[in-house]
C-alpha cells in the first residue's frame, strides 16, 4: 500500500501524477490546527519531500475555508493544543505547530497553497509559508492573533514579513484587519486570484507547468532563491557554484538542452 493512501487524522491526500494534493480536513472548525492534523501534515510534508516522484505539493482546506489557524474553542476551554501552564505551552509550541514552519524552511519541493476560503490567522500564516499562492476571489486573509489576546507564536511574522515587507505586515499584525483577495494580489500575499470556479484548473494548470520542469533544478533554484534572502553575497555564491555543478552534470540538463535542440519536450527522470 501506498504512504498517500494511509489515514492521516483530519487530512485528506491525493497523489495525482506528480504532484501530491493535501486537504485540511476540518471543515466543520474551518479547518482550524489540531494536533493530529499539524503532526500528519509534518509527516506528509518530510515524506513527500523525499519522494523523487513527487515534484509539487499543494494545500488546500476543505469546505469553505483554508484554515481558520487556532481552534477558538479548544483555546477556551483549554484543551488539545491549548492545554497546560505557560510552560506546557511553551514546550507543546515548539514540539507542535512550530515544527510546520520548520519543516517546510527545508523543504526543496515547490509548494503551493490553494487558498479556496477564509485563512485566518496561523491559516493566513500557513499560506504565507508557501512558494505560491492562488486565491479564490472569495478568499479573506486576517491576521488576527491580537484580536484574541495572542502572538503569532507559529513563526507567521518571519514568512509574512518577507513575503510582503515589513510595513504592511505590522499593519496586518497590529490592526487585525480583513484583507480581500484584490487587495492580497496589490500586495504580493497571493500569487494570482481567480473565480472560485476555477480555482482547482488554475491550480492543475501550475502544477502541470511545474511538473514539465527539469526537477532537480526546479528544486535547487527555491533552495537558492531562499538562501540568498538570508545570506550574503560571499556564501550565495560559493553555494551556487555547488549548485551548478549538481545540475550542469544532470541527465535533465541534457535532455532539456536536447529538447531545446530537437524541438521536442523532454520528458525529465529526476536524474
Amino acid at each position: 500500500m501506498s504512504f498517500y493512501s494511509n489515514s492521516f487524522e483530519d487530512l485528506l491526500l491525493e497523489k495525482n501524477h506528480h504532484s501530491l494534493w493535501i486537504t485540511l480536513n476540518r471543515p466543520e472548525r474551518s479547518n482550524a490546527y489540531s494536533i493530529g492534523m499539524v503532526q500528519g501534515l509534518t509527516e506528509v510534508l518530510k515524506y513527500a519531500d523525499r519522494d523523487k516522484d513527487i515534484r509539487v505539493i499543494v494545500i488546500t482546506g476543505a469546505g469553505k475555508s483554508f484554515c481558520a489557524g487556532g481552534d477558538v474553542k479548544a483555546m477556551r476551554e483549554q484543551t488539545g493544543m491549548f492545554a497546560g501552564g505557560p510552560n506546557e505551552l511553551r514546550e507543546a509550541y515548539q514540539a507542535g505547530i512550530q515544527q510546520i514552519p520548520l519543516t517546510i524552511s527545508q523543504l526543496k519541493t515547490p509548494l503551493i497553497a490553494m487558498v479556496n476560503g477564509p485563512a485566518v490567522g496561523a491559516g493566513c500564516d500557513l499560506a504565507a509559508m508557501c512558494d505560491l499562492r492562488i486565491s479564490s476571489s472569495e478568499a479573506i486573509f486576517a491576521e488576527t492573533f491580537v484580536e484574541v489576546g495572542l502572538v503569532p507564536g507559529d513563526g507567521g511574522a518571519f514568512f509574512l514579513t518577507r513575503l510582503i515587507g515589513f510595513g504592511k505586515a505590522m499593519e496586518m499584525f497590529l490592526t487585525c484587519k480583513k484583507i480581500l483577495a484584490p487587495e492580497a494580489l496589490e500586495m504580493g500575499l497571493v500569487t494570482k486570484v481567480v473565480p472560485p470556479s476555477e480555482l482547482r484548473k488554475e491550480t492543475e494548470e501550475l502544477v502541470s507547468h511545474l511538473e514539465k520542469l527539469p526537477p532537480i533544478a526546479l528544486q535547487m533554484t527555491k533552495k537558492a532563491v531562499n538562501h540568498a534572502y538570508e545570506n550574503d553575497l560571499s556564501s550565495h555564491l560559493e553555494l551556487m557554484s555547488a549548485y551548478q555543478g549538481i545540475t550542469q552534470r544532470s541527465s535533465d540538463h541534457f535532455m532539456a538542452l536536447e529538447g531545446m535542440i530537437q524541438k521536442k519536450k523532454p520528458t525529465f527522470k529526476h536524474q
